[in-house]
């Protein structure tokens, strides 16, 4: 299932009344939409807007590792990795242990974090959730099915979790802190959105010692893989993720192919010098096995 030109601009900001899923003590939204954004503005929610550089505290991320390691095949031939959804809803000790890492993630001020444990923090806690409210929904052919409102699709405006006083959702994470505050392209390569054309759900846990490497391997990845770029009967064809965030990716067509260029293995860097615009194409499909 291949969607062209669909994307976060559908994704509802919403008030909302409240559900339970699992009965697990983390809440969801049955939304009623009052606006819907015609684009996803990054605009930060000013109170995460601190940190703390002389604090050398950790978050511990092992419960989300383990999960991780038993839930995700990282092997499929396609290079897309796959999250197994199935056996994590058939797993009572799974699912606990799931609730159990955000609890404590709900539990922690991150902006007593310094910088870089900070944005882990934020990677890790989306990544989390995603796979939490999918698996709370499974089966589902699309996250795009979990419906907001009748009208409206996606888990992106639901208010799956409450910190520091602050009920937040997907999209707050998103474009309210991660991408306002560290305003770095390669969040897009962190943050997985559970569907075959988003970029890998990676192996690590995000860690403050790890972050560079993983983005930058992140990045790499996708870039050089088919649903990043690629020529289809002479036309150049990239995620429309380069399309919906290209205020990300420099803001024109060219500032798109320069980042590209910047990731692109010699053949295809060489491929993407004979272009000078792009379709954009994007697979909502589950990135289950």
């Amino acid at each position: 299932m291949v969607e062209e030109g669909v994307g976060p601009q559908s994704r509802p900001r919403s008030r909302s009344v409240w559900a339970r899923i699992w009965g697990l003590g983390l809440t969801a939204a049955l939304a009623f939409p009052v606006t819907a954004a015609a684009s996803p503005d990054s605009e930060l929610v000013s109170i995460w807007g601190k940190s703390d550089e002389s604090n050398p505290a950790v978050v511990d991320h092992t419960l989300w590792q383990q999960l991780i390691d038993a839930h995700l095949k990282a092997d499929d031939p396609s290079g897309i990795h796959r999250f197994d959804y199935a056996g994590l809803k058939g797993s009572p000790e799974h699912r606990g242990q799931l609730t159990a890492y955000l609890r404590g993630l709900a539990r922690t001020d991150p902006r007593t974090l310094a910088r870089a444990e900070q944005m882990a923090y934020w990677i890790n806690l989306y990544n989390a959730l995603t796979v939490f409210v999918v698996v709370g929904r499974y089966p589902v052919d699309s996250i795009k099915q979990i419906k907001t409102s009748l009208l409206k699709f996606g888990p992106w405006g639901l208010e799956l979790i409450t910190l520091q006083g602050m009920k937040l959702t997907l999209d707050q994470i998103e474009h309210g802190i991660l991408r306002p505050l560290w305003k770095d392209p390669r969040i897009h390569y962190a943050v997985n959105c559970a569907s075959l054309g988003c970029p890998n759900l990676a192996p690590e846990v995000y860690r403050s010692d790890n972050l560079e490497r993983l983005l930058e391997q992140g990045a790499r990845e996708y870039v050089n893989h088919p649903r990043g770029a690629q020529v289809k009967e002479g036309e150049l064809w990239v995620s429309s993720i380069y399309d919906w965030y290209i205020s990300d990716f420099g803001g024109t067509d060219s500032g798109v192919l320069q980042h590209l260029k910047r990731y692109a293995r010699p053949e295809l860097a060489e491929t993407l010098n004979r272009f000078s615009r792009f379709e954009d194409t994007y697979d909502w499909s589950l990135n289950r096995p």
